[in-house]
């Protein structure tokens, strides 16, 4: 059970560090000291998606799932409702690709944001 709760919670982290890289140029709109946090963020997913790595969070939430008896995605809630998120079935280069690009849009977006609201200021 423990190692069921262990790759749950990793999945978890996965999936708000994901959503942080995603979405962080929104927070550092209200909250700026954030910015070194999710520039390194971005970076990092930039980097896993251009270089077609694995995030280390990948195997290690497989490592607790196979030491819990599970298949590498069992089927708590948290892998049931995240797991589609974070692992897209028939993930390609392209669709690593097409991540990527969203990744980067979404942050072009936000920083232009944040730009305008410290040129404003």
């Amino acid at each position: 059970m423990n190692n069921v709760i262990a790759a749950d919670a990793v999945m978890l982290v996965h999936f708000c560090f994901i959503a942080f890289a995603l979405l962080g140029s929104f927070l550092v709109l209200r909250w700026f000291r954030v910015i070194w946090a999710h520039l390194a963020a971005v970076a990092w997913g930039v980097w896993i998606e251009a270089s077609g790595n694995l995030c280390p969070l990948t195997p290690l939430e497989n490592h607790f799932r196979e030491l819990a008896g599970q298949t590498t995605y069992g089927e708590g809630f948290i892998t049931h409702y995240l797991g589609p998120l974070i692992y897209p079935a028939g993930l390609t280069r392209a669709t690593q690709f097409m991540i990527l690009g969203i990744l980067v849009a979404v942050n072009v977006a936000g920083y232009a944001l944040v730009i305008r609201q410290r040129r404003a200021r």
